[in-house]
């Protein structure tokens, strides 16, 4: 797994990491996982560019295929400082979301439970379990979101995996009951996503139009991907509701693109287009620019391949440099986490063009990561995996810490 070296490497780390001000600072704001392939982010020899081949999309919230002249290009080179660790000990931690005032929620995958982290304190409490989550392999309870109008509803979003499918559901967050009876009913607003041990999708976020988008995997079938009667291998857009969105590539579908093989990560940018990283096979790791009724390949292609009809990943990596997770969008660069790659890459960009090439930051120093969140300006939130089944736990792990980027 190429873990050697790396518990003294997190250990002088963890040492230098400044506890004090996390409180303030969030205020103010399966793949096989290896294989071969060529450099971060470069296409493999002879390939098309990112975007050649591909049909055009509709004008949407994430429309915009070239750079426009004003966008403004971060530097080629970043920078990466670990600033605090918000907590520690969390169990299969994957989806997070922070609460208004700071404080966040945090669901593992594994226990089916959501808790409430303290940022002032690293306090985990545990605030309900969702009733009918049934882990096993890579599934389980994934993804969480806040309704848009949250001050006023309460409501949390989760995407987990039942005994017969992938689903998502909505319960209130009522803070006046005692701890671990704080979350309501679940209100079931959409299932029947394909389930399986692997490729079970996962990530669910709203969009700067309020409606609900969800990343899903073709859980090893991988013809669901290309087949746009399934809900496997897409990325999916209804309302808050669950109903399918007026606008959407086709009346009466939620379904919002398709041919992906395991959308694990979804975020926009300043010009509101959507980003999404997804799961390779043995070869390519992608991220890609999501545009509405577009075709983004598998399992006919992986990575930067270059055929008519198919949608072309602006990034590419080998599987054992990434496999990646969650991603976040800051300082005018695309920010993903990567599981088996043990780092954080960053995809600096001009509009939707890379400035140079993807650049890795905190390598092997605090094993996989799952999951990254925004929190404003230069801060991101790094939820680190290492109690997922497939790392190598360490005492502490796993752990959320903060960041300062550039």
């Amino acid at each position: 797994m190429g873990y050697t070296g790396r518990g003294a490497g997190r250990r002088g780390v963890l040492a230098a990491v400044v506890l004090a001000g996390c409180g303030a600072l969030l205020a103010a704001g399966c793949s096989p996982e290896g294989g071969p392939g060529a450099r971060p982010g470069g296409s493999p020899p002879g390939t098309a560019s990112p975007g050649s081949g591909s049909p055009g999309a509709s004008a949407s919230a994430s429309a915009g295929a070239s750079a426009s002249p004003e966008a403004a290009a971060p530097p080629a080179k970043g920078a990466v400082t670990v600033t605090g660790e918000v907590a520690k000990g969390l169990e299969s931690p994957w989806g997070v979301v922070p609460l208004p005032g700071g404080d966040l929620l945090v669901a593992s995958r594994d226990k089916g439970t959501i808790s409430r982290v303290a940022v002032g304190s690293g306090a985990v409490t545990q605030i309900g379990k969702v009733p009918g989550v049934a882990p096993g392999g890579e599934g389980g309870l994934l993804g969480l979101a806040l309704s848009p109008s949250f001050a006023s509803d309460r409501l949390v979003y989760a995407y987990f995996t039942t005994e017969s499918d992938n689903r998502i559901a909505r319960m209130r967050y009522d803070e006046q009951r005692p701890a671990g009876q704080q979350l309501g009913a679940p209100d079931t607003v959409f299932r029947g996503i394909p389930k399986g041990l692997i490729h079970n999708g996962g990530r669910i976020a709203f969009g700067p139009d309020k409606m609900l988008y969800a990343g899903t995997g073709e859980t090893g079938e991988t013809g669901l991907a290309q087949d746009k009667k399934s809900l496997g291998g897409k990325i999916l857009r209804m309302t808050p509701d669950g109903d399918p969105v007026h606008g959407n590539p086709e009346a009466d579908s939620v379904v919002y693109s398709y041919g992906h093989r395991n959308v694990q990560g979804l975020a926009w940018d300043k010009d509101k287009r959507l980003w999404a990283a997804e799961f390779g096979q043995h070869t390519w790791d992608e991220l890609n620019l999501i545009e509405p009724g577009a075709n983004y390949g598998w399992p006919e292609a992986e990575g930067k391949a270059g055929r008519p009809g198919f949608r072309d990943p602006v990034a590419v990596w080998k599987t054992d440099e990434a496999s990646p997770s969650g991603i976040a969008w800051a300082e005018g660069s695309v920010w993903m986490a990567g599981l088996k790659g043990n780092r954080l890459w960053r995809i600096p960009l001009a509009g939707t063009v890379p400035v140079a090439e993807p650049e890795a930051f905190l390598e092997g120093k605090y094993g996989r990561l799952r999951t990254v969140v925004a929190l404003g300006g230069d801060k991101l939130l790094l939820v680190t995996s290492e109690t997922d089944g497939r790392g190598s736990p360490e005492a502490g792990d796993d752990r959320i810490l903060t960041l300062t980027v550039r």
